[in-house]
């Protein structure tokens, strides 16, 4: 894969040691936050948050002309500061977050026309072009369906706007970035049969595979329990 220059960026220098940049990444709950919380808590490591608190999303789930641009560049300049600032506290200890930087631009290809995604990458590759690359990335994959089951679980107001085919869409652009990933160690965890978050059996499993090395692209396809 050819990469842009965005994806040249500073990498972490790789070693034997046990990963110290680790990313939890994946589409709308999939079980990002779960599973990031509690490696932090195990690993004794700092956490960085992903931006929950745009402004102008409730806006551009309500389709409102400019609420996307308006959106997605409150969510780049949030999260590149959340990332430089958390890496550049040379503090001991493994670093978790709870998002990859190049999420945004997953998104910003999704909702944005061509003007506005036109001038959305040169912000973008500005402001990112000295983060460092993580160690480790978990993507968290699930169906469509499955992802529609569980947002409509989780009742959300700003949630239940979303369309079904914008959550295929998502879905399958995360695939798509993924299946071409090559910038770090890479675990792809399915779970479409699994559900971490409700049963403990399934998140003592998952943990088990995350506690085991990780090198290059890897995939865990946990077998699922039963109800």
């Amino acid at each position: 894969m050819t990469e842009s220059s965005s994806a040249k960026r500073t990498r972490v220098q790789k070693g034997p040691q046990a990963p110290r940049f680790i990313v939890i990444e994946g589409p709308l709950r999939v079980g990002k936050t779960t599973l990031a919380r509690i490696l932090a808590e195990r690993l004794h490591a700092r956490r960085i948050y992903d931006c929950e608190d745009n402004p102008f999303l409730a806006e551009f789930y309500a389709e409102k002309a400019g609420a996307a641009f308006r959106a997605q560049m409150y969510f780049l300049m949030e999260r590149q500061k959340r990332l430089r600032e958390a890496l550049a506290a040379e503090q001991p200890g493994p670093v978790i977050s709870d998002f990859l930087m190049e999420k945004d631009r997953i998104f910003a290809n999704l909702n944005l026309d061509d003007a506005e995604l036109k001038l959305y990458e040169r912000y973008y590759e500005a402001l990112t072009e000295e983060l460092p690359q993580p160690d480790l990335v978990i993507y968290l994959q699930a169906k469509p369906d499955v992802l529609r089951a569980r947002i409509a679980k989780k009742k959300a107001a700003e949630e239940s706007r979303i369309a079904p085919a914008y959550v295929e869409e998502v879905a399958r652009a995360y695939e798509h970035f993924f299946f071409h990933y090559e910038s770090a160690d890479l675990l792809v965890v399915d779970t479409s049969e699994i559900d971490f978050v409700e049963r403990s059996e399934d998140l003592q499993q998952l943990l088990k595979r995350l506690s085991e090395p990780v090198k290059g692209t890897q995939y865990y396809l946990p077998l699922g329990g039963s109800d």
